[in-house]
């Protein structure tokens, strides 16, 4: 069978869509898993929803014959957000499908490899966005000048291959700043090399390309203790505010409890997740260790494994902050969305020709935003003495 634009299309949408879905939706991150997905309360280009708080006012004692207590109802009040367009695009060269176009194998697996590399990206841009703030910043510059080298405040959320552009404090692209590729990251330095060179201020910042407050309301949003969320301010509303115990140094059972029992016994939370910097996780399997206790595992979907905090799991995450563990009531969280990953069409076409090039190239859409009903019943120890021995 002889490989034509039409076919591939068909292969994308027949052959690899299911499977992308899976991938994405199982297998990007165990806290992803963790977290319902629904499209209630979706309206037009936003979720709006009523989210419940503090007790029903109707309660009281009185006398044998006196009045009886006034209705009170329950308290509501809406988050409004909008949903986030989420892409991943790939390309194939118009040389490749004719290459190929008399082996229906090759060209199988042209497309395997292209969205392999796809499904690396998205996984790892979805995982970094649970825990960030929606603004999409991703590190802060150094002052560099006229240089592809630069020098970086952290490469924790930075990856060799994606496309960047580097912000000014106004959040606007620097000269020469966007569409960069990152060709290097220097761990050890907090360096990366782009591929040109620029000059940049210490107030300058890298997004992913046009990314710029356009990502999901992380953890990174919803743990900040002042201004708005969803639209509510924080200051009007207390119990937006999480619950933070700062300072911990070592860490122990009894100080992750401290924060557990708080969440439960006041904010009315079930905490069923703890979610560490990986520092933070070998600092907790010491203390086991030292404490003379077995390190018990438990195994989660898409086949992820976490250590058991009695009987919850505790996740490594790269992009939890170092020194800080995250406790969760995954069950006040959704992703809402319009439906699940699709290709993008044009005029009933998956694959489009880039104009003046002869590329051809598809593109994987989402329509979605993470809710948590419950801000205030989410906890985080920071300032945690991290365990800093080195991955072998």
């Amino acid at each position: 069978m002889a490989v034509t634009i039409a076919t591939a299309a068909n292969a994308l949408k027949i052959l690899f869509l299911e499977a992308l879905r899976n991938q994405l939706n199982v297998n990007t991150n165990p806290l992803y898993n963790e977290i319902a997905q629904s499209t209630r309360n979706v309206v037009g280009k936003e979720v709006r929803k009523m989210a419940p708080y503090g007790l029903n006012g109707g309660f009281g004692a009185g006398t044998e014959d006196g009045e009886l207590p006034a209705s009170g109802g329950n308290q509501y009040i809406q988050f409004i957000s909008t949903l986030k367009n989420l892409y991943g695009t790939i390309e194939i060269s118009d040389k490749s499908i004719k290459a190929s176009a008399s082996n229906a194998g090759a060209f199988v697996q042209l497309l395997n490899d292209e969205l392999k590399m796809l499904l690396k990206s998205s996984q790892f841009n979805l995982s970094r966005m649970l825990f960030t703030d929606g603004t999409g910043k991703l590190t802060t510059c150094a002052v560099n000048t006229t240089t592809n080298v630069l020098t970086v405040d952290s490469v924790q959320y930075l990856m060799e291959g994606m496309t960047i552009d580097i912000l000014n404090s106004s959040g606007q692209p620097i000269s020469g700043g966007a569409g960069l590729r990152i060709l290097g990251v220097d761990r050890a330095q907090n360096k990366i090399r782009v591929s040109a060179s620029v000059t940049t201020a210490n107030t300058d910042f890298i997004t992913v390309q046009n990314s710029y407050n356009l990502e999901l309301t992380g953890l990174g949003a919803i743990f900040k203790t002042t201004g708005n969320l969803y639209g509510v301010d924080r200051s009007q509303h207390y119990w937006m505010i999480p619950h933070i115990k700062d300072s911990v140094g070592s860490i122990s059972d009894v100080k992750i409890q401290s924060v557990i029992d708080y969440l439960e016994d006041i904010m009315g939370s079930k905490v069923n997740c703890l979610v560490a910097s990986p520092g933070v996780r070998r600092a907790y399997q010491a203390y086991l260790e030292r404490t003379k206790r077995n390190v018990n595992t438990l195994e989660l979907k898409g086949g992820f494994s976490a250590i058991a905090y009695v009987d919850k799991p505790l996740i490594k995450d790269r992009f939890v902050n170092a020194g800080e563990m995250i406790a969760l009531d995954t069950k006040q969280f959704t992703i809402h969305h319009m439906g699940d990953w699709e290709w993008l069409e044009e005029d009933g076409r998956i694959l489009t020709k880039v104009p003046k090039h002869p590329i051809w190239t598809a593109t994987l859409v989402r329509y979605a935003e993470l809710i948590c009903d419950h801000p205030g019943g989410q906890g985080k120890l920071t300032g945690i003495t991290e365990d800093t021995a080195a991955a072998q």
